[in-house]
């Protein structure tokens, strides 16, 4: 837990707070250990002697990031987390009153308990002393000293909320705010004793954290394996007789693994590994297999390097290969020479990557397929190693140079030989020993076989469930336009029919979507039962005025529906069931509902799209109304309308905004606020869903289906993407710019794979 800080004065951060819930007891501070309780002014005098920052260094040299540890032994012993102190890294330690202490070794560590003891040149420090977890109670006060955000000697109260085995380790749950820099600091009690070492804060609330138990920390004083700090800060590392490393970042090896990580110095965090080994003489080739931690990074081979900002870059990145040739120290001097997807590229895998270097062309190879002959001729010579980009972590295994590497492919034949021999194997509960040995003999390329084909299995798998829920939308958005097609129908054979069109119907079709279990008609006799509900508390000569004083009280007093405030962009206030069930929703869904409940008790209402909100409007022989039922019920003035339409600037407002809103307009406003909501989240597959129905209410809505064309191609829809662009082109909307179009189609139309 480390955070880039300037040195600050001590702080000593102490509230009545604490005080007075927990202890007011005599002050003075005892010498000798005591095991009665210290006033909170009185445990920091005891604590802050023993406590130190730990710092580390960056890759520009200045130490940054603070941490926490605390003295356990006079001769110089200090306790704090290992990752902390980091590996490979080099630190400092400064004592409370901020002088420098001596770091001489690691005395002792641990990486799965998270445990460093650091061991420093000075002596007669202030140890703190170590207790034991099970003497300390359930909901006991506790302490925690450290450097919170750099803030040097903080102190925070809390409770000792229990203990948790989280990943093989007893841990402290602590009920206090654990900030960064805490980390290997002491948690104690208000006798002093030290009970655990800080180590995390929770991800999901502020005031709650976990300590290590003390225990694993004495049977390292009891077991140390001490390390001298200079053979620590080499620990491995590279070595330095076979490898030079550029421009920070830290790269690791282990046999034949090098690994690195962090970001390098160079620009774009570039960073390099080269090789000092003797090159052989043109042609010679270069070999490594590299897989990313993540596909958005990039590392790879490099070659014909000066040493320093000029060289060759063959490496993956973004799920492409890329062929670079580095200039000099920014991009501004670097040539991408080639920079495509390649089909045999494996995502989230070892790929293996191959530069065979010739006097007039260059190859490159990718999984032992030829990706590109190049004969650029920008450097001619130079080192060879590795290179890497940006935060990437990444692998490296068997890196090779030879005049000639052996390809790891097997001829065609044999490959054939071993798909057979695959597609014939027999169901695991029927599978024998004699079935897999025809396949021993070459048993990397029948394992990648079964990989390739189980992948391919898995993509097609995924495949079936998202035409699964196609088949689900487009079942869905055949009612929706049925249900208008009807409601059309109708009108257009008797123009003043009464008959209003189903909103509530249609709205749960649209929540049918996102909620396959819905019952859709059990809600409308639930809309249809709450009409009734009202109708019968209405007497015949009732006024309209009354009968809408009783839509109020049933909806906004009686059943508590109201607008909502504090979740108002969660998907479920676009749903009418969630609505229904949760007596919550938006202006747009409550006022579908209002609307609905009032033309059963005989009003004439529709609702009212103003900027930015909805409402709805009551129809009296020549008076409207206009109600606001987001705000329970609420009658608003034409003048309150407008300030709420233009957001109290008059002269905005234009009369259309108080036009009925009609069925499609009033559903495709639903549709999207949700589609808003899935670009806001950044859900490629719910947006299409939204698309899809919006779509089908107004095929000639130009902005959607060209949103729609690119969402399907997004979500692997190529052909459907392809149908609309070719609708466009067919029907030659003169908005648009046609020959964009076509250059679109052109690219939608390439080979994915």
């Amino acid at each position: 837990m480390n955070l880039r800080t300037t040195r600050q004065p001590a702080l000593k951060i102490l509230t009545c707070l604490f005080l007075a819930l927990f202890f007011a007891l005599p002050r003075g501070v005892a010498d000798k250990p005591s095991s009665k309780p210290y006033t909170a002014e009185q445990l920091v005098k005891l604590i802050r002697p023993g406590l130190v920052t730990i710092s580390t260094q960056g890759r520009d040299g200045q130490y940054e990031g603070v941490g926490t540890g605390f003295v356990i032994d006079p001769s110089g012993l200090i306790a704090t987390n290992l990752h902390v102190i980091g590996e490979s890294r080099d630190f400092r330690i400064t004592d409370s009153n901020g002088d420098q202490l001596t770091v001489t070794a690691i005395h002792a560590s641990d990486r799965l308990m998270d445990l460093a003891i650091v061991r420093v040149a000075q002596q007669e420090l202030k140890p703190l002393r170590l207790g034991n977890l099970s003497d300390l109670p359930q909901g006991a006060p506790v302490v925690v000293m450290g450097n919170p955000h750099g803030l040097e000697n903080s102190i925070v109260a809390g409770i000792n909320s229990g203990t948790r085995v989280i990943g093989g380790r007893t841990m402290m749950q602590l009920a206090i705010p654990i900030e960064p820099g805490n980390s290997g600091g002491p948690v104690v009690d208000m006798t002093g004793k030290v009970y655990g070492i800080v180590t995390m804060k929770s991800v999901v609330t502020a005031n709650l954290g976990f300590a290590i138990d003390v225990a694993p920390l004495k049977s390292l004083l009891a077991t140390p394996n001490p390390i001298a700090i200079q053979k620590w800060l080499q620990i491995g590392l590279v070595n330095p007789e076979y490898w030079t490393t550029l421009h920070g970042a830290q790269w690791k090896q282990q046999g034949g693994r090098i690994e690195v990580r962090g970001s390098g110095s160079g620009f774009a965090g570039r960073s390099l590994c080269l090789s000092k080994e003797m090159l052989p003489q043109i042609p010679y080739e270069i070999e490594v297999r590299v897989k990313l931690s993540d596909e958005r990074g990039a590392a790879g081979i490099a070659f014909h390097s000066d040493g320093n900002q000029k060289h060759y870059g063959f490496y993956p990145t973004n799920n492409k290969i890329r062929f670079t040739r580095f200039e000099g120290s920014s991009v501004f001097s670097w040539t991408v020479l080639y920079d495509q997807p390649h089909a045999l590229y494996r995502p989230g895998e070892f790929n293996t990557l191959r530069v065979r270097i010739e006097k007039e062309r260059i190859q490159l190879f990718l999984n032992g397929s030829l990706v590109l002959e190049s004969a650029d001729r920008g450097f001619t010579q130079g080192q060879v190693g590795l290179v890497k980009f940006r935060d990437t972590a990444a692998v490296f295994r068997n890196f090779t140079i030879a005049k000639e590497i052996p390809s790891s492919s097997l001829p065609q034949e044999e490959t054939d030989r071993i798909q057979a021999l695959v597609d014939k194997l027999p169901t695991l509960e029927n599978l024998e020993s004699s079935d897999l040995s025809p396949l021993l003999e070459h048993t990397a390329s029948a394992r990648r076989t079964l990989k390739d084909h189980s992948k391919q299995l898995q993509i097609r798998l995924d495949e079936l469930k998202q035409i699964s829920d196609d088949i689900h939308v487009a079942g869905v958005a055949v009612q929706l336009h049925d249900l208008l097609e009807a409601h059309d129908l109708r009108l257009e054979k008797q123009p003043k029919a009464t008959q209003p069109f189903d909103l509530v119907h249609a709205a749960l079709l649209i929540a049918l979507v996102d909620q396959e279990e819905i019952d859709v008609n059990a809600y409308r006799q639930q809309v249809t039962r709450m009409g009734k509900q009202i109708a019968a508390t209405i007497k015949p000569e009732s006024s309209q005025h009354t009968i809408l004083q009783q839509l109020n009280t049933y909806l906004f007093t009686d059943n508590g529906f109201h607008g909502s405030r504090f979740d108002y962009n969660h998907p479920a206030n676009s749903y009418l069931n969630r609505v229904l069930d949760d007596r919550e929703g938006l202006p747009i869904t409550l006022s579908l509902l209002y609307i609905t409940l009032a033309r059963q008790l005989g009003l004439e209402m529709y609702g009212v799209g103003i900027p930015g909100h909805f409402i709805v409007a009551h129809r009296e022989m020549d008076t409207i109304t206009y109600i606001d039922p987001f705000n329970d019920g609420k009658t608003l003035s034409l003048e309150e309308v407008r300030n709420l339409a233009t957001g109290n600037v008059p002269s905005q407002f234009q009369p259309r905004f108080l036009e009925p809103v009609l069925p499609r307009p009033f559903l495709m406003r639903i549709l999207n606020n949700l589609l808003a909501l899935a670009q806001d989240a950044q859900d490629k597959p719910r947006m299409l869903k939204y698309l899809e129905l919006l779509v089908a209410l107004d095929e000639t809505h130009l902005q959607n289906r060209g949103m729609r064309a690119t969402v399907r191609y997004e979500t692997g829809h190529r052909q459907g993407a392809l149908n609309d662009l070719d609708w466009f082109l067919r029907t030659k909307p003169p908005e648009l710019d046609l020959e964009q179009i076509q250059r679109m189609r052109d690219f939608f139309s390439r080979p994915t794979r």
